[in-house]
Protein backbone atom coordinates (compact mmCIF):
# COMPACT_ATOMS: atom_id res chain seq x y z
CA UNK A 1 0.00 0.00 0.00
CA UNK A 2 1.58 3.16 -0.83
CA UNK A 3 2.49 5.80 1.43
CA UNK A 4 1.09 9.65 1.23
CA UNK A 5 3.43 12.32 3.18
CA UNK A 6 0.37 13.26 5.00
CA UNK A 7 0.67 12.70 8.73
CA UNK A 8 -1.11 13.73 12.42
CA UNK A 9 -0.08 13.14 15.18
CA UNK A 10 2.19 9.40 14.74
CA UNK A 11 -0.31 8.15 12.01
CA UNK A 12 1.19 7.98 8.52
CA UNK A 13 -1.40 7.58 6.23
CA UNK A 14 -2.03 5.01 3.32
CA UNK A 15 -3.99 5.47 0.53
CA UNK A 16 -6.31 2.74 2.09
CA UNK A 17 -6.95 5.34 5.36
CA UNK A 18 -8.38 7.33 2.45
CA UNK A 19 -10.03 5.19 0.76
CA UNK A 20 -12.00 4.26 4.58
CA UNK A 21 -12.65 7.43 5.16
CA UNK A 22 -14.04 8.46 1.83
CA UNK A 23 -16.16 5.24 2.07
CA UNK A 24 -17.70 6.32 5.84
CA UNK A 25 -18.16 9.98 4.09
CA UNK A 26 -20.48 8.11 1.46
CA UNK A 27 -22.44 5.76 3.66
CA UNK A 28 -22.58 7.42 6.56
CA UNK A 29 -22.06 4.75 9.32
CA UNK A 30 -20.52 1.21 8.99
CA UNK A 31 -19.52 -1.14 11.74
CA UNK A 32 -16.09 -2.64 11.89
CA UNK A 33 -16.65 -5.91 9.93
CA UNK A 34 -17.93 -3.96 7.20
CA UNK A 35 -14.40 -1.91 7.09
CA UNK A 36 -12.60 -5.16 7.53
CA UNK A 37 -14.28 -6.98 4.70
CA UNK A 38 -14.15 -3.65 1.79
CA UNK A 39 -10.78 -2.38 3.20
CA UNK A 40 -8.95 -4.96 4.55
CA UNK A 41 -8.76 -8.11 3.05
CA UNK A 42 -11.31 -9.38 5.67
CA UNK A 43 -8.25 -9.19 8.33
CA UNK A 44 -10.94 -8.32 11.24
CA UNK A 45 -7.70 -7.64 13.33
CA UNK A 46 -5.50 -5.60 11.01
CA UNK A 47 -8.60 -3.59 10.76
CA UNK A 48 -9.08 -3.09 14.46
CA UNK A 49 -6.08 -1.81 15.38
CA UNK A 50 -6.10 0.55 12.05
CA UNK A 51 -9.37 2.11 13.10
CA UNK A 52 -8.19 2.63 17.03
CA UNK A 53 -5.32 4.85 15.20
CA UNK A 54 -7.99 6.72 13.22
CA UNK A 55 -10.33 7.01 16.02
CA UNK A 56 -6.89 8.19 17.89
CA UNK A 57 -6.37 10.88 15.09
CA UNK A 58 -9.92 12.04 15.90
CA UNK A 59 -11.02 11.30 12.32
CA UNK A 60 -13.51 8.74 12.96
CA UNK A 61 -15.62 7.79 16.02
CA UNK A 62 -18.79 5.38 17.26
CA UNK A 63 -22.03 6.30 17.66
CA UNK A 64 -23.24 5.51 21.27
CA UNK A 65 -24.52 1.58 21.63
CA UNK A 66 -25.52 -0.87 24.21
CA UNK A 67 -22.67 -3.20 25.07
CA UNK A 68 -24.68 -5.99 22.78
CA UNK A 69 -24.66 -3.79 19.58
CA UNK A 70 -21.59 -3.79 17.59
CA UNK A 71 -18.96 -0.78 16.88
CA UNK A 72 -21.15 1.98 14.27
CA UNK A 73 -18.75 3.88 12.83
CA UNK A 74 -18.77 7.48 11.53
CA UNK A 75 -16.64 10.33 10.08
CA UNK A 76 -15.86 13.19 12.25
CA UNK A 77 -15.30 16.88 11.08
CA UNK A 78 -11.36 16.35 11.81
CA UNK A 79 -11.81 13.46 9.22
CA UNK A 80 -14.28 15.24 6.43
CA UNK A 81 -11.48 18.26 6.31
CA UNK A 82 -8.14 15.60 5.50
CA UNK A 83 -10.76 14.30 2.91
CA UNK A 84 -11.58 17.80 1.88
CA UNK A 85 -7.47 19.10 2.18
CA UNK A 86 -6.47 15.83 0.25
CA UNK A 87 -9.12 16.22 -2.87
CA UNK A 88 -10.16 13.03 -1.94
CA UNK A 89 -14.38 14.73 -2.40
CA UNK A 90 -13.82 16.14 -5.47
CA UNK A 91 -16.40 14.13 -7.49
CA UNK A 92 -19.20 14.91 -4.82
CA UNK A 93 -21.02 17.96 -4.65
CA UNK A 94 -20.11 20.59 -3.00
CA UNK A 95 -21.42 20.97 0.94
CA UNK A 96 -20.53 22.88 4.05
CA UNK A 97 -20.41 21.76 7.57
CA UNK A 98 -24.45 22.66 8.56
CA UNK A 99 -25.26 19.77 5.96
CA UNK A 100 -22.55 17.06 7.34
CA UNK A 101 -24.42 17.73 10.88
CA UNK A 102 -27.57 17.28 9.44
CA UNK A 103 -27.11 14.28 7.67
CA UNK A 104 -25.82 12.64 10.83
CA UNK A 105 -27.94 13.48 13.15
CA UNK A 106 -30.58 10.55 11.69
CA UNK A 107 -32.94 8.00 14.22
CA UNK A 108 -31.98 4.46 14.70
CA UNK A 109 -34.45 3.10 12.15
CA UNK A 110 -32.22 4.69 9.79
CA UNK A 111 -29.06 3.95 11.06
CA UNK A 112 -30.50 0.45 10.70
CA UNK A 113 -30.96 0.66 7.53
CA UNK A 114 -28.21 2.46 6.14
CA UNK A 115 -26.14 -0.91 7.84
CA UNK A 116 -28.46 -3.32 6.55
CA UNK A 117 -27.51 -1.16 3.10
CA UNK A 118 -24.10 -1.92 3.82
CA UNK A 119 -23.99 -5.08 4.86
CA UNK A 120 -25.70 -6.48 0.68
CA UNK A 121 -22.82 -3.52 -0.12
CA UNK A 122 -20.35 -5.59 1.96
CA UNK A 123 -21.61 -8.73 0.63
CA UNK A 124 -21.23 -7.67 -3.34
CA UNK A 125 -17.41 -7.02 -2.76
CA UNK A 126 -16.91 -10.53 -0.83
CA UNK A 127 -18.35 -12.26 -3.90
CA UNK A 128 -16.96 -10.42 -7.09
CA UNK A 129 -13.83 -10.81 -5.52
CA UNK A 130 -13.57 -14.15 -6.49
CA UNK A 131 -15.09 -14.43 -10.03
CA UNK A 132 -11.71 -13.03 -12.19
CA UNK A 133 -13.85 -11.76 -15.27
CA UNK A 134 -15.94 -9.29 -13.07
CA UNK A 135 -15.09 -6.48 -11.00
CA UNK A 136 -16.91 -4.02 -9.02
CA UNK A 137 -16.77 -0.44 -10.89
CA UNK A 138 -19.03 1.59 -8.77
CA UNK A 139 -21.17 0.41 -5.18
CA UNK A 140 -22.27 4.03 -4.44
CA UNK A 141 -24.42 4.51 -1.22
CA UNK A 142 -25.11 8.12 -1.21
CA UNK A 143 -28.65 8.57 -2.26
CA UNK A 144 -27.82 12.28 -3.43
CA UNK A 145 -25.10 11.41 -5.75
CA UNK A 146 -27.53 8.75 -7.50
CA UNK A 147 -30.89 10.62 -7.40
CA UNK A 148 -32.80 11.68 -10.64
CA UNK A 149 -36.18 12.99 -10.73
CA UNK A 150 -39.50 10.82 -13.02
CA UNK A 151 -43.03 10.78 -13.65
CA UNK A 152 -45.35 9.01 -10.95
CA UNK A 153 -48.88 8.39 -11.27
CA UNK A 154 -50.63 10.46 -8.97
CA UNK A 155 -48.71 13.26 -8.93
CA UNK A 156 -50.92 15.67 -11.57
CA UNK A 157 -47.96 14.65 -14.06
CA UNK A 158 -45.33 16.39 -12.06
CA UNK A 159 -41.53 14.65 -11.83
CA UNK A 160 -40.53 13.31 -8.32
CA UNK A 161 -37.35 12.89 -6.91
CA UNK A 162 -35.98 9.53 -6.52
CA UNK A 163 -33.15 8.43 -4.12
CA UNK A 164 -31.97 5.02 -4.58
CA UNK A 165 -30.19 3.00 -1.31
CA UNK A 166 -27.63 2.21 -3.94
CA UNK A 167 -26.01 2.22 -7.66
CA UNK A 168 -23.97 -0.87 -9.05
CA UNK A 169 -21.81 -0.79 -12.12
CA UNK A 170 -19.93 -4.35 -12.65
CA UNK A 171 -17.42 -4.47 -15.30
CA UNK A 172 -17.06 -8.02 -17.19
CA UNK A 173 -13.99 -9.08 -19.14
CA UNK A 174 -14.83 -12.08 -21.28
CA UNK A 175 -12.51 -15.15 -22.89
CA UNK A 176 -12.04 -12.99 -26.30
CA UNK A 177 -11.33 -9.76 -24.02
CA UNK A 178 -14.46 -8.44 -24.79
CA UNK A 179 -15.34 -5.96 -22.07
CA UNK A 180 -19.51 -5.05 -20.73
CA UNK A 181 -20.92 -3.74 -18.11
CA UNK A 182 -23.72 -4.02 -16.18
CA UNK A 183 -25.93 -1.80 -14.19
CA UNK A 184 -27.72 -1.71 -11.16
CA UNK A 185 -30.10 0.33 -8.82
CA UNK A 186 -30.32 -1.54 -5.36
CA UNK A 187 -33.60 -0.81 -2.88
CA UNK A 188 -33.69 -2.63 0.44
CA UNK A 189 -36.60 -2.88 1.62
CA UNK A 190 -37.87 -1.06 5.02
CA UNK A 191 -39.89 -3.46 6.71
CA UNK A 192 -42.38 -0.20 7.54
CA UNK A 193 -42.72 0.60 4.25
CA UNK A 194 -46.31 0.46 2.54
CA UNK A 195 -45.58 -2.05 -0.69
CA UNK A 196 -47.72 1.00 -2.91
CA UNK A 197 -44.53 2.75 -2.37
CA UNK A 198 -42.27 0.22 -3.66
CA UNK A 199 -44.22 -0.11 -6.49
CA UNK A 200 -44.83 3.27 -7.15
CA UNK A 201 -40.54 3.80 -7.07
CA UNK A 202 -40.40 0.83 -9.65
CA UNK A 203 -42.68 2.81 -11.83
CA UNK A 204 -40.69 5.97 -11.60
CA UNK A 205 -37.91 3.28 -12.52
CA UNK A 206 -39.37 2.55 -15.60
CA UNK A 207 -40.32 6.25 -16.70
CA UNK A 208 -36.34 6.75 -16.39
CA UNK A 209 -35.48 4.18 -18.38
CA UNK A 210 -37.48 4.36 -21.15
CA UNK A 211 -37.76 8.55 -21.55
CA UNK A 212 -33.99 8.44 -21.37
CA UNK A 213 -32.94 9.90 -17.98
CA UNK A 214 -30.37 6.90 -17.18
CA UNK A 215 -28.68 7.31 -21.10
CA UNK A 216 -28.14 11.05 -20.79
CA UNK A 217 -26.51 10.40 -17.27
CA UNK A 218 -24.05 8.12 -19.52
CA UNK A 219 -23.62 10.79 -22.04
CA UNK A 220 -26.03 9.94 -25.02
CA UNK A 221 -29.02 11.14 -26.17
CA UNK A 222 -32.87 10.37 -24.49
CA UNK A 223 -33.30 8.34 -27.80
CA UNK A 224 -31.06 5.80 -27.44
CA UNK A 225 -31.96 4.77 -24.07
CA UNK A 226 -32.43 1.21 -25.09
CA UNK A 227 -28.28 1.48 -25.66
CA UNK A 228 -28.17 1.77 -21.99
CA UNK A 229 -30.16 -0.46 -19.87
CA UNK A 230 -30.04 -1.22 -15.98
CA UNK A 231 -31.99 -3.46 -13.47
CA UNK A 232 -33.62 -2.48 -10.25
CA UNK A 233 -32.66 -5.16 -7.48
CA UNK A 234 -35.24 -5.15 -4.60
CA UNK A 235 -33.81 -6.96 -1.11
CA UNK A 236 -36.68 -7.64 0.94
CA UNK A 237 -37.34 -8.76 4.38
CA UNK A 238 -38.81 -12.30 3.59
CA UNK A 239 -39.88 -14.37 0.61
CA UNK A 240 -43.76 -12.79 1.49
CA UNK A 241 -43.04 -9.64 0.75
CA UNK A 242 -41.04 -10.31 -1.80
CA UNK A 243 -43.90 -12.04 -3.78
CA UNK A 244 -46.55 -9.46 -2.49
CA UNK A 245 -44.21 -7.09 -4.45
CA UNK A 246 -43.69 -9.33 -7.34
CA UNK A 247 -47.66 -9.54 -7.68
CA UNK A 248 -48.61 -5.72 -7.43
CA UNK A 249 -45.59 -5.26 -9.91
CA UNK A 250 -47.44 -7.73 -12.19
CA UNK A 251 -51.00 -5.76 -11.40
CA UNK A 252 -49.24 -2.77 -12.05
CA UNK A 253 -50.47 -0.20 -14.79
CA UNK A 254 -47.90 -1.01 -17.19
CA UNK A 255 -46.93 -4.00 -15.57
CA UNK A 256 -43.36 -4.63 -14.66
CA UNK A 257 -42.12 -7.60 -16.12
CA UNK A 258 -38.47 -8.01 -16.45
CA UNK A 259 -36.87 -4.52 -15.40
CA UNK A 260 -36.94 -5.30 -11.48
CA UNK A 261 -35.21 -8.69 -9.67
CA UNK A 262 -36.35 -9.14 -6.33
CA UNK A 263 -35.24 -11.79 -3.27
CA UNK A 264 -34.57 -11.84 0.44
CA UNK A 265 -32.22 -10.25 2.75
CA UNK A 266 -30.79 -13.24 3.89
CA UNK A 267 -29.82 -14.90 0.15
CA UNK A 268 -28.67 -11.49 -0.88
CA UNK A 269 -26.07 -11.57 1.78
CA UNK A 270 -25.03 -15.03 1.46
CA UNK A 271 -24.66 -15.27 -1.87
CA UNK A 272 -25.83 -12.40 -4.30
CA UNK A 273 -24.30 -13.14 -7.43
CA UNK A 274 -25.92 -16.81 -7.36
CA UNK A 275 -29.50 -17.86 -8.26
CA UNK A 276 -31.36 -16.29 -5.89
CA UNK A 277 -33.53 -13.46 -7.93
CA UNK A 278 -36.69 -13.34 -9.50
CA UNK A 279 -38.42 -11.40 -11.56
CA UNK A 280 -42.22 -10.57 -11.35
CA UNK A 281 -42.58 -12.50 -14.84
CA UNK A 282 -41.33 -15.53 -13.10
CA UNK A 283 -43.29 -15.34 -10.68
CA UNK A 284 -46.37 -14.79 -13.25
CA UNK A 285 -44.71 -18.08 -15.22
CA UNK A 286 -44.23 -20.02 -11.40
CA UNK A 287 -48.02 -19.24 -10.78
CA UNK A 288 -49.34 -19.73 -13.98
CA UNK A 289 -52.83 -21.92 -13.71
CA UNK A 290 -53.23 -21.78 -9.89
CA UNK A 291 -55.40 -19.87 -7.70
CA UNK A 292 -52.06 -17.72 -6.89
CA UNK A 293 -52.28 -16.33 -10.35
CA UNK A 294 -51.60 -12.33 -10.79
CA UNK A 295 -55.32 -12.61 -12.34
CA UNK A 296 -57.12 -14.63 -9.53
CA UNK A 297 -55.53 -12.04 -6.85
CA UNK A 298 -57.48 -8.98 -5.69
CA UNK A 299 -56.22 -5.42 -6.32
CA UNK A 300 -55.86 -4.53 -3.10
CA UNK A 301 -53.74 -2.99 -0.57
CA UNK A 302 -54.71 -4.60 2.20
CA UNK A 303 -52.37 -7.23 3.87
CA UNK A 304 -52.96 -11.06 3.82
CA UNK A 305 -51.04 -13.63 4.95
CA UNK A 306 -50.67 -16.90 2.11
CA UNK A 307 -47.85 -19.37 3.46
CA UNK A 308 -49.25 -22.00 1.21
CA UNK A 309 -48.59 -19.61 -1.60
CA UNK A 310 -44.62 -18.80 -0.32
CA UNK A 311 -43.94 -22.77 -0.62
CA UNK A 312 -45.54 -23.07 -3.53
CA UNK A 313 -43.46 -20.30 -5.36
CA UNK A 314 -40.15 -21.52 -3.51
CA UNK A 315 -41.00 -24.74 -5.16
CA UNK A 316 -41.45 -23.76 -8.88
CA UNK A 317 -39.89 -20.33 -9.45
CA UNK A 318 -37.06 -20.10 -11.64
CA UNK A 319 -34.50 -17.92 -9.80
CA UNK A 320 -31.40 -17.02 -11.54
CA UNK A 321 -28.41 -14.62 -11.16
CA UNK A 322 -28.11 -11.35 -11.90
CA UNK A 323 -24.25 -11.98 -14.04
CA UNK A 324 -26.30 -15.20 -16.16
CA UNK A 325 -28.47 -12.94 -18.19
CA UNK A 326 -27.17 -11.27 -21.18
CA UNK A 327 -24.78 -8.14 -20.27
CA UNK A 328 -25.50 -4.79 -21.31
CA UNK A 329 -23.17 -4.31 -24.40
Amino acid sequence: MNKSNTSAGSVQFQDRDFALLRGLFESRVMTTDHAAALYFGGNYESSKKRLQKLKAAGLINERPRRAFEPSVLFLTRNGLSLLQDKGVLAQYPAFDLPVLNRRAQVSDLTIRHELEVMDVKTAFHAAIKTMASFAIDVFSTWPLLNEFTAFRPGYDGSEVPVKPDGFIRIHETDAAGGKFERAFFLEVDRSSEVQETLVAKAGCYLDYYRRGGFAVRNGATRDNYKKFPFRVLMVFKNAERRNNTALRLLQNTPPILTLVYLSTFEEVTRDPTGAIWIRPLDYREATAGTPFAPEKQPKTWGYKSQPARERFVEQKVQKRSILADEPAG
